[in-house]
């Protein structure tokens, strides 16, 4: 079948969207990296632009990006585990950085996000540097990447 393969990133406009984005985000974060759910869900899901992608007709992953006063933070990239290494990571990635370019208000900002170790050569294939020393969040390992538009 052709459409099993076929990786599809959207805009989270539903509520019914977001409910998956949310239940992706507990799997991966809450569950599988023992994430505190206090430390997952924050302040700033309401003013966030979130994506879910679909591998086929499955939910897949998810990410979000806002502005802050550093620039733009990308955060909560999860991809499902069964859904890794079919390139669903780097769909949502390039998703994310392209949806930035568009919006009038990202010329010449700062995009940067925390990496977890083994996502780093994701982000370094979109051209994220690493900056600064390695740091923990929710006992997670990870480093600050920036990317200048």
């Amino acid at each position: 079948m052709k459409g099993e393969n076929l990786i599809s990133v959207r805009k989270v406009l539903t509520k019914e969207q977001l409910d998956l984005v949310f239940a992706i985000r507990e799997k991966v974060f809450v569950i599988e990296q023992e994430v505190d759910p206090a430390e997952e869900y924050d302040e700033f899901e309401d003013i966030s632009i979130h994506f879910l992608v679909t591998l086929g007709d499955e939910p897949a992953g998810t990410a979000r990006w806002r502005f802050t006063e550093k620039g733009i933070k990308l955060e909560r990239f999860a991809v499902l585990k069964p859904m890794r290494g079919k390139g669903v990571g780097f769909a949502l990635v390039n998703a994310v950085v392209e949806d930035i370019k568009l919006h009038p208000d990202a010329n010449s900002k700062k995009l940067y996000l925390h990496a977890q170790l083994d996502a780093m050569p994701l982000y370094a294939k979109f051209g994220f540097q690493k900056v600064g020393d390695m740091f923990e969040e929710c006992n997670i390992k990870h480093f600050k990447m920036e990317l200048y538009l």
